[in-house]
């Protein structure tokens, strides 16, 4: 695995990430027959907290991105994009495995939405998370803190 590390995002953040949403979601948001060039980034844009967004940075240089936004009855995992030449090479399942064991170490619940077919379904499955409801471009998924029914 690459030497990688993990900081606070923060404004000036905000296009980088944009720009590698409309990346790695456009071959799963073109089979859905849904991509479209702008609001790909628009949509990151509308909702991009830096308060609850992290920046994967790879060698020093930007990787990816990553959320965890605090809901009611969760937290919400989002915007959790890494540049297709690192995926594969355990950096995004470390960084995700990162955060569930603070999850579970703080008993919070984690939700997420993913495309409908997209193979990061399988990776959020051997986490523990499972399928709430499926609409016709996304799935929501949860996973309850591991320590939930521990005694």
């Amino acid at each position: 695995m690459a030497d990688w590390r993990i900081r606070q995002a923060s404004t000036a953040d905000v296009e980088t990430i944009a720009e590698l949403r409309a990346v790695v979601l456009r071959a799963d948001l073109e089979r859905l027959g849904r991509y479209d060039d702008q609001r790909v980034r628009q949509r990151l844009r509308d909702r991009f907290v830096p308060a609850h967004t992290w920046v994967i940075e790879v060698a020093g240089a930007f990787a990816g991105s990553v959320a965890l936004r605090p809901a009611e009855d969760a937290h919400w995992l989002e915007h959790f994009y890494l540049a297709p030449h690192l995926q594969g090479d355990g950096i995004g399942t470390a960084v995700l495995r990162g955060l569930l064991e603070q999850c579970d170490r703080d008993g919070i619940r984690v939700r997420l939405q993913v495309l409908r077919g997209s193979p990061a379904c399988r990776l959020y499955q051997r986490y523990g998370f499972t399928v709430e409801t499926e609409e016709p471009v996304d799935v929501f998924m949860v996973r309850e803190p591991a320590s939930a029914g521990a005694s």
